[in-house]
């Protein structure tokens, strides 16, 4: 699989989330791919050309927890950055597990999605 340096993979169930951070990243100078679910993503995964996951903790089909987990499953390691609106110290567990690069709050502060994102492609 050819990992893509600026390329940046969102994974939202939600089309205004997904707009706003593939603007803002665009305008960044960052490509990216979008996607509405995590089932979506691992159809596409082994094409993808993402350096990392910009990924909701909350999908409609799979938690972002699991559509990590799954990838993992299939050999595919992707620097990860978790978003989500809740405030359960379970997820933040979990994703930290993970080794995620970030666990980010809704709404993202810029700031600290661009630091988190300049980490994860390094």
């Amino acid at each position: 699989m050819a990992i893509g340096r600026k390329v940046i993979a969102i994974i939202d169930d939600d089309p205004w989330t997904r707009d706003g951070l593939s603007h803002l990243l665009t305008a960044l100078g960052y490509s990216v791919e979008v996607y509405a679910s995590g089932e979506q993503f691992i159809d596409a995964a082994l094409n993808s050309e993402a350096g990392c996951l910009l990924v909701d903790i909350h999908l409609g089909d799979i938690t972002g927890i699991e559509l990590v987990r799954e990838l993992l499953t299939m050999s595919l390691a992707f620097p990860v950055i978790f978003m989500t609106g809740s405030q359960d110290a379970t997820f933040r567990r979990q994703a930290m597990e993970l080794e995620c690069v970030a666990f980010l709050h809704k709404p993202l502060p810029e700031n600290q999605l661009v630091k988190a994102v300049a980490e994860a492609i390094g």
